[in-house]
């Protein structure tokens, strides 16, 4: 592919890329821009972060699981180009001298990267912006504080960077309808949206996936429609805007979308991606199901809707034709009874050991209605239909959540892992119940807000 962006203010014009080609290793082999490190090479750890301005703006991505030719028509900054052009530095490079951010300084160019997107977008939730940044060294609390005492001064105008015009690449389609002849004329294509499960492909597995289609030019996957009715969520939607939709109309699932991913991974993996690769401990399906969501599909040779519990069929198996791809999810507007509740072993940016989602309506006391759905208690995202039934047309109880658990042994047969035993996920599952009852009956039940 050819392809042009900016890299620190200049222009950048390069042919025959590699589709598979990362841009950490392109800085540093071939720019000699070695300030963006390599460390986990998952986008786990945050020291190859970049900033990458499109029409949406500025986000903090990671380098290492981001290919060359999704910057097609976007501009780079990495951590070279924070300082000015005259060598002045950065507020927030400032603040970490003065306040002894850094000892090694071997995540440190991340950290700034971080730093200076959340001081140009104006973000204030300094342990969020940075909880994608790893350090061994330092400590985390002089780092904070440098972003604080930074948040006053004003943005230096370097940092504000105009996107260069892009011309149109076959595999980058830009409409749906483009998009769907290129799949039907390659239905064995891998689709790249984020690149924060293919890219761990091509840098862990080693494989070398050919070919690619690109969709982040696709505008008409990246469009979100709030009706009185429905809310339908375009497949190319980015997760930190599904979160910044869902805090609006279902709080719950917007904390956990919080968790389940740093700002650089929010910033780029994609709504219909973590649906797509059909993951049994993929974090939104449940959160989905449980709301009632349904699945569009598109095909050159037409369009069709599922219930989004009937895509997955079986491990690693989804109802997808050959040529078909996701070209948005929909949810039925209705009050907020949705709980989301993950279990993992570390609180933040952890794969789940159990990820639970619960949307039950009580009238008088009654459950009159109860969707629940579970990602890592089965080969597939799923649902607890005979713990839905247990609990429908009783009382809203204590004695009803008792009577309902052997219920859930009829629902799951869960596995035994490194993350997790069988017993304790069907015992997690069930105090999740639990859980949503306490909390609807107004006991404190976050873990961040209840104290010893």
């Amino acid at each position: 592919m050819d392809i042009t962006f900016l890299l620190n203010g200049e222009s950048v014009h390069l042919a025959g890329v590699s589709p598979t080609a990362t841009l950490l290793d392109w800085l540093r082999e071939e720019r000699g821009l070695t300030g963006t490190k390599e460390g986990c090479n998952e986008g786990d750890c945050g020291a190859c972060t970049v900033m990458v301005t499109d029409d949406r703006g500025a986000r903090a991505l990671n380098a290492c699981i981001l290919f060359l030719p999704q910057l097609h028509g976007k501009a780079v900054r990495t951590v070279e180009g924070i300082a000015a052009p005259d060598g002045t530095l950065h507020p927030v490079q400032e603040a970490m001298v003065e306040l002894h951010g850094s000892q090694c300084g071997f995540c440190t160019p991340g950290f700034i990267v971080s730093m200076a997107v959340a001081h140009l977008n104006g973000d204030e939730a300094h342990d969020d912006a940075l909880a994608g940044n790893l350090c061994r060294c330092t400590g985390y609390a002089p780092i904070v504080r440098a972003a604080r005492a930074a948040t006053s001064a004003a943005v230096p105008g370097h940092m504000t960077d105009t996107p260069p015009e892009a011309t149109p690449q076959e595999f980058a389609p830009e409409t749906t309808e483009a998009l769907a002849d290129l799949c039907a004329r390659h239905p064995d294509a891998t689709l790249v949206a984020g690149a924060t499960d293919v890219g761990l492909w091509v840098t862990k597995a080693l494989k070398q996936p050919q070919p690619l289609i690109f969709l982040n030019r696709c505008t008409g996957l990246q469009q979100i429609e709030v009706t009185d009715d429905t809310i339908t969520i375009g497949a190319g939607v980015t997760m930190d805007r599904v979160r910044d939709l869902m805090a609006e109309h279902h709080p719950s699932y917007a904390e956990m979308i919080r968790r389940y991913g740093s700002a650089q991974v929010r910033n780029a993996a994609t709504i219909g991606g973590n649906v797509a690769n059909g993951s049994p401990i993929g974090d939104n399906p449940p959160a989905l199901i449980a709301l009632g969501a349904t699945l569009h599909l598109r095909h050159r040779d037409g369009a069709r809707q599922i219930p989004l519990e009937d895509f997955f069929l079986a491990y690693g198996k989804q109802d997808r034709r050959p040529g078909e791809f996701v070209e948005a999810i929909s949810i039925p507007r209705q009050p907020d009874r949705l709980r989301v509740y993950k279990l993992s072993k570390r609180f933040d940016q952890d794969i789940s050991a159990v990820c639970g989602a619960f949307n039950i309506t009580v009238e008088d006391g009654i459950v009159t209605g109860a969707r629940i759905a579970f990602g890592g208690m089965a080969a597939t995202p799923k649902r607890a239909t005979h713990v839905e039934q247990a609990i429908t047309g009783q009382p809203w109880d204590d004695q009803t959540l008792i009577e309902a658990w052997d219920a859930w042994e009829a629902d799951f047969q869960p596995m035994s892992d490194m993350r997790a035993s069988a017993d304790y996920r069907i015992t997690a599952a069930c105090n999740m119940l639990s859980r949503v009852y306490l909390d609807q009956i107004g006991a404190r039940t976050n873990v961040l807000e209840v104290t010893p």
